[in-house]
């Protein structure tokens, strides 16, 4: 859960870099709270509107984390557009996400698992 609160606390960082750790950990617990609301909602018999206010708040510290990840591979943020690709695209970054961090300093700042 800390690496969770870590990034909604960054929420506008886009500079930096984020570890693999804090990448995937963010993405675990968000997926069980949307899995949450969803059964929430199902089982309350409402309008999907709780899922897409939680979608809409989580949006840019998702990007965020999302460009810091491929900062930590030494791609520029700009590879995210690579996901309007349909399918290849969400391969490509799934394989950029699951890559490990370069060694040592890169042009977006120190390597966040020696700092």
């Amino acid at each position: 859960m800390e690496w969770y609160l870590k990034v909604l606390k960054n929420y506008v960082g886009f500079q930096g870099r984020a570890r693999r750790k804090e990448y995937w950990m963010y993405l675990l617990i968000n997926q069980i709270i949307i899995f949450i609301l969803a059964t929430i909602e199902y089982f309350a018999d409402i309008d999907p509107y709780l899922k897409g206010i939680y979608y809409l708040a989580t949006l840019l510290p998702a990007l965020g984390v999302s460009l810091r990840r491929l900062h930590d591979t030494g791609k520029s943020g700009w590879w995210l557009l690579v996901a309007l690709i349909p399918i290849v695209g969400i391969i490509v970054l799934i394989i950029f996400f699951c890559q490990s961090s370069q060694d040592g300093e890169n042009k977006y700042g120190p390597n966040p698992k020696t700092a």
